[in-house]
């Protein structure tokens, strides 16, 4: 049997005759389980807070997407486009076309992306999904998909044909510009769908026809500004990013959607760490209160210590039982704090119980991650505050 281990469980469950240390390891119990309960469902929050934030994004942005490290645009050929499809883990790919162009509408003006797609875009991309009013674009057409926020700007509706949505490409080439009104492509197009995801978003893109974007770009019909990629379930993303440097020579960039949205990325998760910086030193503080509650145990126990010391016990030995003590606290208070935690966690998800707006309940997500993270940050710094208040354990105490 462990004898350290055997006198600190007992002395975690019998009373001290003081009542003043019983109630100080009470106030130390109730530290941990409510710091450990409130630590998990902070994460929690700022984990639905992350996904709710990042569902935006996700509703425009493919798993991978390829542009070219050599310009703006560059060439597929029928045989890199046959090698892309044979690659393992590749679900569908789609080409596209961005260009920053010039929308007029009755006398109002607006610059922002046109994004020039084929007809596998819809397997790649849900925007679909997310249509306002009107319907998806057809292929060969000039129609194309406004976002809300553009929409409004222009105070425009769908088949207006009293006030024709037009857009203005700068015409490549070098020199000076001697006539205005020949330096850009441009031509009437027909908004057919408004789509709704956010409010950066929904002023961000004007999407249309792969063809009518390399008509006024100008560029060739196997000339493109990227690639954008759906993978399969479980698919390895290097190895697919590795095979699609292989087909392109290098001279491509593959990034995917936490590469495209790095700024936002790094955002959540800096706030994340200093959310949960500030509530480990909430507990840090709390567990004060356990290394207080430790050694008024130690004072109480003194006769007991000496007499086991006599008996042969060694110092070490002595110490360990209130380092045990002090963690089997920590245990025990971090599994109940989290049990709590976890109840609250899963009410809130299932009865929305925190609402944002009338309509939108406040976003929380379970994972394993928060509770081995809460887990070992009790345990973690409960070893700590135990080791530090068994080290009043000693020869000279005990004299």
């Amino acid at each position: 049997m462990n004898f350290p281990l055997y006198i600190a469980k007992r002395y975690i469950l019998s009373n001290s005759k003081n009542n003043a240390i019983n109630i100080i390891n009470r106030i130390a119990s109730m530290g941990i389980i409510v710091g450990a309960m409130a630590l998990f469902v902070v994460l929690s929050v700022f984990s639905g807070l992350k996904v709710f934030s990042l569902s935006f994004t996700n509703d425009i942005d493919p798993d991978l997407k390829i542009s070219s490290t050599l310009g703006k645009s560059f060439l597929i050929s029928p045989t890199q486009e046959s090698q892309i499809k044979k690659i393992d883990g590749l679900a569908s790919y789609t080409k596209i076309i961005e260009e920053r162009v010039l929308f007029t509408f009755d006398g109002k003006q607006e610059v922002t992306y046109l994004k020039g797609v084929d007809s596998n875009f819809s397997k790649v991309n849900a925007i679909e999904k997310k249509l306002f009013n009107g319907q998806w674009l057809k292929p060969d057409t000039y129609q194309v998909v406004v976002g809300y926020g553009i929409a409004q700007k222009f105070s425009m509706g769908l088949l207006d044909f009293n006030h024709q949505l037009e857009v203005l490409v700068p015409k490549p080439g070098k020199g000076a510009i001697e006539n205005p009104e020949q330096a850009f492509n441009k031509t009437e197009i027909i908004p057919v769908g408004i789509y709704a995801i956010s409010e950066d978003l929904d002023s961000k893109y004007v999407f249309a026809d792969l063809g009518l974007a390399q008509e006024l770009l100008e560029y060739k019909t196997n000339q493109v500004s990227g690639i954008e990629i759906k993978e399969k379930a479980g698919a390895d993303e290097n190895a697919i990013t590795d095979q699609l440097q292989t087909i392109f020579n290098n001279t491509i960039t593959v990034k995917n959607r936490a590469q495209l949205n790095e700024s936002l990325y790094k955002m959540l998760n800096t706030e994340n760490i200093a959310v949960y910086l500030i509530f480990t030193l909430v507990i840090v503080v709390a567990l004060f209160n356990l290394i207080g509650a430790l050694i008024m145990m130690i004072l109480d126990k003194k006769g007991n210590l000496k007499t086991l010391f006599n008996l042969g016990t060694e110092i070490k030995d002595l110490r360990k039982i209130f380092l045990l003590q002090g963690t089997l606290l920590s245990v025990f208070g971090g599994i109940i704090g989290l049990v709590l935690g976890i109840i609250i966690v899963l009410l809130q998800q299932h009865f929305q119980l925190v609402m944002i707006t009338p309509t939108l309940a406040y976003p929380v997500v379970f994972s394993l991650e928060n509770v081995l993270i809460v887990m070992g940050t009790i345990v973690s710094l409960g070893f700590i505050a135990s080791l530090i208040a068994s080290s009043r354990v000693s020869k000279k105490l005990l004299d």
